[in-house]
């Protein structure tokens, strides 16, 4: 098993995808959470870039880490000048990390065109700043920038940038795909070259996703003799994305045999990546391969009928194995054997033909009649399940709640929810402002809750939609609301259905809430 190093740059690469913005105390989350898992290099960032990385970079001294190395990134010095005096390499060596990763130009027309050089000074820069890295005794990576299209556009200039960085000391040599266009037969074809004919050793691969190759061409250049692998563990990064380390890393251990993490911590991969996902306010891709919520969901009844007989037959492995689960999902397609499968998992002594399991299922013909959709609503249709088997006890009473709009508004928030609760007998009253009357009554919801269950401060929203159902109706119809909702590991959908959009959703939120607190075992109670 060749071991294959894993380079992850979330939180350098990865920070500068639109949408993310990372504090000090989210990357210092992020990289808890990388080690844990045992990425091999964490690149946390460009101390010459910002202060936030400069004051980053003081405050991870005092985390040890057990199986990653941290890695501080930075371009080479600036023409015509001297690496010593050169400041972007004088803070990158005040970063106190034992890895530096270290930019420079490996096409051409980047050295002439864009930095504005001579080619010869382009390759001094790379050799003087390697070597001054080199005294201080770190490891010293360096990022050939653009080298696939510097590759294809002048070769030879393109060799003498890797033979140049090789020369100076560096540990690593990383082929850059940095506009992310390079296709896998020339990925093929070009790293068997380097490795073959050349004699390269110790190189790296950092694929971007513009054509949509970067899992791919990360793997194959792995094939033919790349040993690190760099990219994000959730694929974010700019324009379309870096390589997706979530699916690289499975791929490459699980299908290729190589030695990436510890085989143990693969069971952590989904959970590490919803975690950076929330980490991120970036919400988990559904369909993302191993990881995502919809990886191992089946809908056709034929399809889920195999899967139960051999889940080989539709899953080419099994969840738990990266540390997700099998969903079946409801629907007009799923057939009785899906039905029966959630009556199972709350009680498995109960058969097709009993008396119980055709009262689910009536109950289940009725709702949808009245405009429920269960597929992909596994939360509320569980707790279906146990209000008819008679297993569920709610968690809270609602004595009421009186929403107020404010039009026009003086304040962004319009809207306002007094709530009056009960849980046992002790009452709770409290109000929430909102942006709108739903965000007002799932902020007073929580609220209320927080004071005797501390898991639903833990608790979110991702997603919220809404559906008219019959639509000839006008505003007299009714509307189906769906709820998506995380803990940052585990997300789950509930639904509500009503001629009040309002109580729809307040019917979704309170499955939401319930459902939770089910998974939760409601073990942290404290009406005491």
């Amino acid at each position: 098993m060749r071991k294959v190093n894993i380079f992850d740059s979330t939180l350098r690469d990865g920070s500068q995808a639109q949408g993310i913005s990372f504090s000090v105390a989210d990357k210092i989350k992020i990289v808890k959470k990388l080690d844990e898992l045992g990425i091999s290099y964490i690149e946390a960032g460009n101390p010459s870039s910002n202060p936030k990385d400069r004051e980053f970079f003081k405050k991870v001294k005092e985390i040890k880490l057990k199986n990653s190395k941290l890695c501080a990134f930075g371009s080479t010095r600036k023409p015509h000048c001297k690496a010593e005096s050169d400041t972007n390499l004088q803070i990158l060596t005040d970063s106190a990390v034992d890895v530096f990763c270290i930019f420079g130009k490996a096409w051409d027309f980047h050295v002439t065109d864009i930095i504005k050089t001579t080619l010869e000074e382009n390759l001094s820069m790379i050799y003087d700043s390697i070597k001054f890295l080199k005294q201080k005794n770190k490891e010293v990576i360096f990022d050939a920038e653009h080298f696939f299209d510097g590759y294809k556009g002048n070769k030879e200039y393109a060799i003498k940038i890797l033979m140049t960085a090789k020369d100076a000391g560096a540990d690593s040599l990383v082929l850059c795909d940095t506009n992310g266009g390079t296709m896998p037969f020339e990925i093929e074809e070009i790293i068997r070259e380097l490795v073959i004919d050349y004699g390269f050793k110790n190189l790296g691969i950092h694929c971007h996703n513009d054509s949509g190759n970067a899992v791919a061409n990360s793997i194959l250049a792995v094939k033919y003799g790349v040993n690190q692998v760099q990219g994000t563990i959730t694929g974010f990064g700019e324009r379309c994305g870096n390589a997706n380390l979530s699916t690289i890393i499975a791929d490459l251990q699980m299908k290729m045999g190589y030695n990436v993490i510890n085989e143990k911590n693969m069971e952590q991969l989904t959970a590490v990546y919803r975690y950076i996902c929330e980490v991120s306010n970036v919400i988990p891709n559904e369909k993302e391969p191993y990881v995502g919520s919809y990886a191992f969901a089946h809908k056709g009844g034929m399809h889920i009928d195999a899967v139960y007989k051999n889940p080989h037959s539709f899953e080419h492995i099994a969840p738990e194995t990266v540390g997700n689960e099998r969903k079946i999902l409801m629907s007009e397609v799923s057939g009785r054997s899906t039905v029966m499968s959630i009556i199972n998992s709350v009680n498995p002594d109960i058969k097709k033909d009993s008396k119980e399991a055709k009262k689910i299922i009536e109950r289940l013909k009725e709702l949808e009649y009245d405009g429920y959709q269960f597929e992909g609503a596994e939360g509320s249709f569980e707790l279906l399940v146990r209000k008819e088997l008679g297993l569920f006890k709610p968690s809270f009473k609602l004595i009421e709640y009186k929403v107020m709009i404010d039009k026009p508004s003086t304040t962004e928030k319009s809207a306002t929810v007094a709530m009056k609760i009960k849980v046992n007998d002790t009452v709770e009253v409290t109000a929430a402002d909102g942006y709108g009357p739903v965000n007002a009554l799932d902020i007073a919801l929580r609220k209320a809750l927080g004071v005797f269950y501390k898991s639903v401060s833990t608790m979110y929203l991702t997603d919220y939609k809404v559906r008219v159902i019959g639509g000839d109706k006008a505003t007299s119809a009714k509307v189906r609301v769906i709820i998506e909702s995380t803990d940052g590991e585990r997300t789950w959908t509930t639904i509500g259905v009503s001629y009040d959009i309002i109580e729809a959703s307040w019917e979704a939120l309170v499955d939401s809430v319930e459902y939770n607190l089910l998974k939760c075992n409601k073990e942290e109670f404290k009406n005491e």
